[in-house]
């Protein structure tokens, strides 16, 4: 494996191995928060929030998600005992009745998060198996694009994968459970291959977190649906929290470790409770250590006591050690 990614990894996960990330790279939904609460400054309130999440949860989760429109800026909030993942995606994408396209920040890429000092890069891409297929086509070269650019400056490549509505579609996207895991099952089925470069997936849930039933109450048929998806990614996964109610997440969540994710990459279901408290600072941080703070450590403790370690998760990655070394032995 490559020594720039393999020690990447290792930076993002805690003593034990597994990814206990905080995600707080989302901008709409707190860009629109700012707005309807009236502000006159709306990006300076939304780099305040996230400096205020920083602040308080980085220290319970193994890395941090930032993006650098709103928050590269607070780089010396920060703890460097703690991993780093840059965004590269543009929260704006292409529309059309055909599908998305995703494309990335301006002026932003995968050289200058390397150089950034982060331990690894962050693209989301929208993408739907029934999209036309120059869209499809379009999304997966975009993707492989960014693969190749991370493997050629030796940085661990962080996929994000979301459905989203299409055509006739209205609100949550309107498919059928079974239809929903099958689709989600086949996005993760074509970028898992290798021309794509990914190391480790974020994945959604297969059915939505709200629907499932506790574990221990399952027919087998969800537990089947999530193992079918640690095998298509043949690498290490872990789960995101699509901004779902804490018990659904966390629900999703045991299914995912018992399937053999490696742990989580979360964000508004952690902190939007307190952070929808803006502009009333105090109550904000107080709800961020009270509340999202202890519900951070319970997710934490889940993984460590559920899931696997990334290492043995790493099935298509090669040998988990560093190689890549100059041929012709020591420059010396």
């Amino acid at each position: 494996m490559q020594p720039g990614k393999l020690r990447g990894l290792d930076r993002l996960v805690d003593n034990t191995g597994h990814f206990c990330m905080l995600a707080i790279d989302q901008r709409p939904p707190l860009l629109e928060l700012a707005r309807a609460r009236g502000s006159s400054d709306v990006v300076g309130d939304v780099v305040e929030l996230k400096t205020a999440v920083l602040a308080e949860l980085q220290h319970h989760a193994s890395a941090a998600l930032i993006d650098p429109w709103t928050a590269l800026g607070r780089y010396q909030a920060i703890d460097p005992r703690r991993g780093l993942l840059l965004t590269l995606e543009h929260h704006c994408f292409d529309e059309s009745p055909d599908g998305r396209r995703s494309r990335c920040i301006p002026d932003w890429s995968v050289e200058r998060i390397a150089r950034a000092g982060a331990d690894g890069v962050k693209l989301l891409a929208w993408y739907r198996p029934d999209a036309a297929p120059r869209v499809r086509s379009d999304q997966e070269r975009f993707v492989e694009e960014v693969g190749t650019a991370c493997a050629e400056h030796d940085i661990p490549f962080v996929f994000e994968l979301l459905l989203y509505p299409l055509g006739t579609d209205t609100g949550e996207i309107a498919l059928d459970p079974a239809r929903r895991s099958r689709m989600v099952l086949e996005s993760v089925e074509r970028f898992a291959d290798r021309r794509f470069g990914v190391d480790l997936f974020k994945v959604e849930s297969p059915f939505p977190a709200a629907s499932l039933p506790h574990p221990d109450d399952d027919d087998g048929s969800h537990r089947a649906t999530f193992a079918e998806l640690d095998r298509l990614i043949d690498r290490p996964w872990v789960l995101l929290s699509g901004g779902h109610d804490r018990q659904s997440f966390a629900r999703a969540l045991r299914y995912s470790c018992d399937a053999g994710a490696s742990g989580f990459l979360a964000g508004r279901s952690i902190w939007w409770d307190a952070v929808s408290l803006h502009p009333d600072r105090h109550a904000v941080t107080d709800r961020l250590r009270d509340d999202a703070a202890p519900f951070l450590d319970r997710l934490c403790e889940l993984v460590r006591e559920r899931a696997s370690g990334w290492r043995a998760q790493a099935r298509s990655l090669g040998d988990v050690a560093a190689d890549g070394a100059p041929s012709g032995g020591p420059p010396w």
